[in-house]
């Protein structure tokens, strides 16, 4: 698996809360939910074709899409110690407090 060598899950999530904008539409009118963002981690460490794969309402899917897009770089994946895309699935979880 290449899951140790991307990104530090506890790293990850710190960012995600940090970096969340919780979208007045979907505050207003007591929308949560997960959404699910597949996308590639390159070779370089980038993020690209991030796509919603499982959504919850527009405005959570944006606010999603958002934060992935803004990561940075990541460790990239290795396999038979050559350097290789991964296609990663991250859930990103919005819950009114």
């Amino acid at each position: 698996t290449h899951r140790g060598t991307l990104f530090p899950y506890t790293t990850l999530f710190r960012s995600i809360k940090k970096n969340m904008k919780y979208p007045s539409y979907a505050k207003k009118n007591g929308i949560e939910g997960q959404v699910l963002v597949v996308f590639i981690v390159e070779k370089d460490g980038s993020i690209s074709n991030a796509e919603v794969s499982w959504g919850v309402d527009p405005s959570l899917d944006q606010e999603a899409l958002r934060i992935v897009n803004k990561m940075p770089k990541w460790k990239p994946g290795k396999q038979g110690g050559s350097t290789v895309r991964v296609k990663f699935h991250l859930p990103i979880k919005f819950m009114l407090e």
